[in-house]
């Protein structure tokens, strides 16, 4: 098995754990009365079942950064949200709607163009530490800008979750190529250094995530899941020596793949706002007296790349920073 299979194997592996951890925790959030405290749920298998998942798909996506290239890597991230269709209609007793069906097809399509064109060789290079710290400065310049009061917060807070999050992935493969290639000590300063900026933007672009959804779902997170492999590609191509494999037609082909994978995400982030309208007030109108209904929401990339869906047990918007 050659370095680029064994890359989309496992990035396909981790959507399905994170798409599975999502119905995990949607399938407990409907059985958990509101107000539960944090103790209790640490007591439920459920709860754990789906915190192993979400490590699990962190891992493999880790995983996959060691035998693919950022290019092919990153924009997989996105069959999270098409593995979270038919696994949600299941869970929720009802069948996939027609834009759901819609954006899963052409999601497909345009990531099957995009892996014929993306490098295929295991990822060598590294960013050194004037390159991680340039990547740093520069990505925290963006997200100030990006943070600054005025028109659109939600997307622009969504640009820049999906761009600290793709950064923390471009920064984990340098981290990742690094140790397991024995190029140097682990306790090297350069290291250590990456590794803080992976937990600094990894963090962070869970927490912009969290703001970018108050004023709604579907568009700030379509632009989250796109910006993510926007970033994380464009350090591969500019710093890492990647390359997109062919020549004019190639690059014809990758971006006909990149509009039909964006508008696939599009759609399927449409349909997940949809029905998570419809689920609330479906759950207010059972529930008159005023009960927090459940519900799930993707969520923001995880801390390695892939989008990672939550169950949320009430209303109150989520505070941020």
């Amino acid at each position: 098995m050659n370095a680029t299979v064994t890359a989309v194997a496992l990035s396909v592996v981790s959507a399905a754990a994170y798409a599975s951890a999502a119905v995990a925790q949607s399938r407990l959030a409907g059985r958990t009365e509101p107000g539960t405290g944090v103790l209790r749920l640490l007591g439920r298998g459920a709860w754990w079942s789906a915190v192993a998942l979400n490590a699990g798909g962190a891992l493999l996506h880790v995983a996959a950064l060691k035998y693919g290239p950022l290019t092919l890597v990153q924009p997989l991230g996105a069959l999270t949200l098409v593995a979270a269709v038919p696994l949600g209609a299941r869970a929720a007793g009802r069948r996939v709607t027609r834009i759901e069906w819609r954006g899963t097809i052409l999601t497909l399509l345009g990531l099957g163009a995009l892996l014929l064109t993306a490098g295929g060789s295991a990822p060598s290079e590294t960013l050194t530490l004037p390159e991680a710290l340039a990547v740093g400065a520069g990505t925290m310049a963006v997200v100030a800008g990006l943070s600054r009061p005025g028109a659109r917060p939600g997307l622009r807070h969504a640009a820049a979750s999906g761009i600290t999050s793709g950064v923390a992935s471009a920064l984990t493969q340098t981290l990742t190529v690094s140790v397991t290639d024995h190029t140097g000590p682990l306790l090297s300063w350069r290291l250590v250094v990456v590794a803080l900026l992976v937990s600094a933007f990894a963090t962070g672009g869970l927490l912009l995530s969290q703001t970018a959804y108050r004023g709604g779902l579907g568009a700030p997170l379509a632009v989250v899941t796109l910006a993510n492999p926007v970033a994380a590609a464009a350090i591969g191509l500019a710093l890492l020596g990647e390359r997109l494999q062919g020549g004019t037609v190639s690059l014809l082909l990758a971006l006909l793949g990149t509009a039909a994978a964006v508008r696939g995400v599009i759609l399927l982030s449409r349909a997940q706002a949809r029905t998570g309208a419809v689920g609330d007030g479906a759950v207010a109108a059972a529930e008159p007296t005023g009960g927090a209904p459940s519900r799930v929401v993707i969520g923001s990339p995880g801390p390695m790349g892939g989008p990672v869906l939550r169950a949320e047990l009430d209303r109150a918007p989520v505070s941020g920073p």
